[in-house]
């Protein structure tokens, strides 16, 4: 299958979702504990950021930045001593943005079980030139039926995301000329 992108939207080679898909993994320590004694959910947010950051980069060529995050989903806790590693993988490219799904899966580092999904995101990331302009992206390329799935599951997403952000807009608008907008 071809990236299903219109070719007005890049002139760039596309590129396969295994091109840029990455894991990064860490042991969680007592230094990234929440009041309750598990794993803050910041330290793992930070962790899905990182590396939904470095298959964005890897993906343009270059510097990307988080636009949004989506849907951060967390499962189940995560304890100390746990080997956490984050899959993420290009779902979908627009002109300059990607969305990054990232799926957290966690084990305990010295026993051989299996590693369990306690998280999920979705993040979109524009990548920018030296001035912080966006610049144009690779269209991703969805080989096997899942990435096409997640290509496809992707676009509604995208579809839902800028369907809220211009009914917000038209709500504040509309706010605004009734002259009951708080400007907060």
């Amino acid at each position: 299958m071809t990236a299903q992108v219109p070719s007005a939207e890049s002139d760039l080679p596309g590129k396969p979702t295994s091109a840029s898909r990455t894991t990064l993994s860490h042991i969680m320590t007592v230094s990234d504990t929440n009041l309750l004694g598990t794993v803050h959910g910041g330290v793992i947010m930070k962790l899905v950021d990182d590396a939904a950051g470095a298959v964005a980069g890897r993906h343009s060529g270059g510097p990307a930045v988080t636009a949004s995050m989506d849907e951060m989903v967390f499962l189940v806790p995560v304890r100390v001593g746990d080997l956490v590693h984050v899959r993420a993988q290009v779902n979908w490219t627009g002109r300059s943005s990607m969305e990054v799904g990232v799926r957290v899966m966690a084990e305990r580092w010295n026993e051989s079980t299996p590693a369990t999904q306690v998280g999920s995101a979705y993040l979109v990331f524009a990548a920018v030139d030296a001035e912080g302009r966006p610049r144009p992206v690779p269209p991703v390329i969805p080989a096997s039926e899942r990435d096409k799935r997640r290509y496809q599951e992707a676009q509604i997403r995208r579809t839902h995301r800028l369907a809220r952000r211009r009914a917000i807009k038209e709500l504040r608008a509309k706010r605004a000329a009734e002259g009951i907008d708080d400007h907060r």
